[in-house]
């Protein structure tokens, strides 16, 4: 066999198939387990800024593991402008739940939602789209809002309704730039 004879010729196919392993390797954890992203635009502020590097996570959206709260990226809507892709909100609403944006806040199973986390003024949060202001969130669907809430900052769902969840491409969970707020996000 050539390979016994010839050393050069082992040691090629050698680093070709830890190469192609390590590839594979890789792909899998993209696609299924986490990749990086940056934040592109100010719909998130304050808590996210443009620019941001995070480690999203990949797998609680698959396994129905989101919960009121996660901030995660969308990979598609209706009307998603495909420079924008994905976007990245925070969960507001799971199935079933009641959701309800009245006098400048938002209410979830009738309970308006203390949130100390958003960036708005005066008015508060504002209905976008009257028939998203008032809903229940579908099974297998989530309702996402940005947390700056300023007038015309945040496409979300008071824009394009409940987002399903086969769209949602992971739950944001570590920045890891700028190194002045590296950590965990809530």
């Amino acid at each position: 066999m050539i390979t016994k004879t010839n050393p050069f010729i082992r040691e090629v196919l050698d680093w070709t198939v830890h190469i192609v392993i390590a590839v594979l390797i890789g792909l899998f954890i993209v696609t299924f387990v986490a990749q990086i992203t940056i934040v592109n635009g100010s719909s998130m502020e304050t808590t996210l800024q443009d620019g941001d590097r995070l480690i999203i996570e990949k797998i609680s959206p698959r396994f129905g593991w989101l919960k009121r709260g996660d901030i995660v990226t969308i990979n598609d809507y209706p009307g998603l402008d495909s420079e924008r892709k994905p976007i990245i909100k925070r969960v507001i609403g799971v199935e079933g739940d009641r959701i309800e944006i009245r006098g400048g806040k938002v209410y979830v199973n009738g309970e308006a939602l203390d949130e100390d986390y958003i960036n708005v003024d005066a008015q508060g949060t504002l209905e976008v789209n009257v028939k998203f202001s008032e809903l229940s969130v579908p099974k297998g669907h989530i309702y996402v809002l940005g947390d700056n809430r300023l007038p015309g900052q945040s496409k979300d769902s008071r824009t394009f309704g409940t987002v399903e969840i086969k769209d949602v491409g992971g739950k944001a969970i570590f920045r890891f730039f700028p190194f002045n707020k590296i950590g965990t996000l809530k």
